[in-house]
């Protein structure tokens, strides 16, 4: 097999892990076809050859479209900012292209149902960057809840807390424009909270929400002046599961010493499960069964047995880590290619999640309780 042509339009942080994974997933997983790195895409075009060398691939430009319409292209890979996803996306179903693509999906709910379509149509595999459910932690917790092992789940709290804007004195982004970002602290990290809670708790039925934009100017980056932040520093939201359960979720990019506090606890009839991605080799589990006196939260330490986790490494306790979960994700979206079967979460399936942080914009923006699903209770 010749293997997949690939495509990677923008080289920043997003862009590194994309390379790094299509570098490692072969050599990490054993049975996928080869990655092929056939153009890199960023601007200028000084900085398209510089990261296009560094990365590994054959060929450089600094017009995507010319990387979408590319031959030698299977595979597109968009880890632009946020207001790009949505023509690229477009353009690469357009040409039969294979997608995967950072989220947030798009800057609005509106672009994003229109990807979700476009995707569809062109019957190729989508992924939609979400790594931290692929974390073998994480999905051990969700074969944990499948086997009953804490009962029939009641409730949910789950909070993303970072500090990256935290200082007032930081200069004016594109990630505080909405015509850019689209939203902020719920488009940029409360979204990988969203796609936790509904991994373990199921589909969210309703909510009712709140919002604050604590910082409403920051400086330019040039000294002009400020500008207006427009999209939310902080939100947090009462959901209800169509389970039944309820639920808390929080999400703030301005809370002092956090830097990847994605953190969950659910509890059950009969225990209780807990994780924090700081500590993201480490589920806490507690049952309630046995003595009262020898009852406790235990440590699950991530190994081999937690699949896929001893393709990186044979031994407990040596740890995975961020780069790894993006191999992992990786491999899910190739093994669909080869196969024809979706990859988890593709388009429609983060078109979910995105309905949910639009849903807690809108009930921030009306203070009204969003319904989500119909007969969902209120």
């Amino acid at each position: 097999m010749e293997g997949i042509g690939i495509g990677l339009i923008g080289t920043g942080f997003m862009g590194k892990t994309h390379a790094l994974a299509y570098r490692a997933v072969r050599a990490v997983m054993g049975d996928l076809p080869d990655c092929r790195l056939e153009l890199l895409c960023d601007r200028p075009a000084a900085r398209a050859g510089e990261m296009a060398a560094q990365f590994g691939f054959a060929r450089s430009t600094d017009e995507w479209r010319a990387l979408v319409d590319d031959p030698r292209v299977d595979l597109v890979s968009i880890t632009t900012p946020n207001a790009l996803h949505h023509d690229i996306a477009l353009a690469a179903f357009a040409a039969g292209k294979h997608v995967y693509c950072e989220k947030p999906m798009a800057v609005t709910l509106g672009q994003a149902r229109a990807m979700a379509a476009a995707a569809r149509a062109a019957g190729v595999r989508t992924l939609v960057g979400y790594n931290y459910i692929k974390n073998p932690a994480f999905t051990h917790a969700q074969r944990l809840i499948a086997e009953g092992r804490i009962g029939r789940i009641v409730h949910l709290r789950g909070w993303v807390d970072e500090d990256y804007q935290a200082d007032p004195e930081l200069p004016w982004t594109w990630r505080s424009k909405q015509s850019e970002a689209g939203l902020g602290a719920l488009g940029d990290i409360g979204c990988h909270l969203v796609s936790m809670a509904c991994g373990l708790a199921g589909p969210i039925a309703s909510l009712i929400a709140d919002t604050k934009i604590v910082h409403g100017t920051r400086r330019l980056p040039d000294g002009s002046g400020s500008a207006a932040v427009e999209n939310e520093d902080i939100a947090n939201a009462i959901v209800r599961f169509a389970s039944g359960a309820q639920g808390s979720l929080s999400a703030s990019r301005l809370a002092w010493g956090r830097k990847n506090c994605l953190a969950w606890e659910v509890y059950g009839t009969e225990g209780t499960l807990a994780f924090c991605q700081e500590r993201m080799n480490e589920l806490q589990l507690y049952e309630n069964r046995g003595p009262k006196a020898e009852q406790g939260f235990r440590t699950i330490l991530t190994g081999p047995e937690h699949l896929p986790f001893g393709q990186f490494c044979p031994a407990a306790g040596h740890q995975l880590g961020f780069l790894d979960l993006k191999t992992i994700e990786l491999s899910d979206l190739l093994r669909a290619i080869v196969t024809g079967t979706p990859a988890h979460p593709h388009f429609d399936d983060a078109l979910e999640f995105e309905i949910v942080i639009h849903a807690i914009a809108e009930s921030a923006r009306s203070g009204q309780r969003v319904i989500l699903a119909e007969g969902a209770a209120t």
